[in-house]
């Protein structure tokens, strides 16, 4: 706080109301896109796989460039938030459509290559978790954005 003629000024604004939800949202994403391709990459992707077919392992592969950018915009969207700068509501959208992006691509190859009705139990629940959950996150912070694009904006700094 800058004090100037008994009066303060907050150098250091709050978030939007629910920005900290928000700011969790993104890291939960971030670190379970992390270490999710830790696990298929370094680990043993069976465990995450829900076919064992390869053109389920060639389309999964496609991922991670795609991934890798929602990482990175969802980084960036953090440490804006984080910093109270405005170039969040940039980085949060970004972040939150590549994430809506992908669950819809997951989900359109899993329904047209029955990866729901496969028999492995564990594999399928897996799946529909990881469709939802990136779905949900990505529009609750591109919506939470959207409605709070003015208060993002006024918080200045690029």
């Amino acid at each position: 706080m800058l004090w100037i003629n008994r009066m303060t000024i907050d150098t250091n604004p709050n978030l939007p109301r629910g920005g900290r939800f928000i700011l969790g949202v993104i890291i939960f994403g971030v670190l379970a896109t992390l270490a999710y391709w830790v696990v298929w990459f370094g680990i043993d992707r069976e465990i995450l796989a829900s076919a064992h077919t390869d053109s389920y392992y060639a389309f999964e592969n496609s991922f991670p460039a795609a991934d890798l950018w929602m990482v990175g915009s969802g980084i960036a969207a953090a440490l804006a938030l984080v910093r109270r700068r405005a170039v969040a509501l940039l980085w949060i959208i970004a972040a939150g459509a590549t994430s809506i992006y992908l669950g819809l691509v997951d989900v359109l190859f899993d329904l047209e290559n029955g990866i729901y009705r496969s028999a492995d139990t564990g594999g399928v629940i897996v799946e529909i978790a990881i469709n939802v959950l990136t779905l949900a996150f990505g529009a609750v912070i591109v919506l939470w954005a959207w409605r709070a694009r003015r208060e993002l904006v006024a918080l200045g700094g690029w």
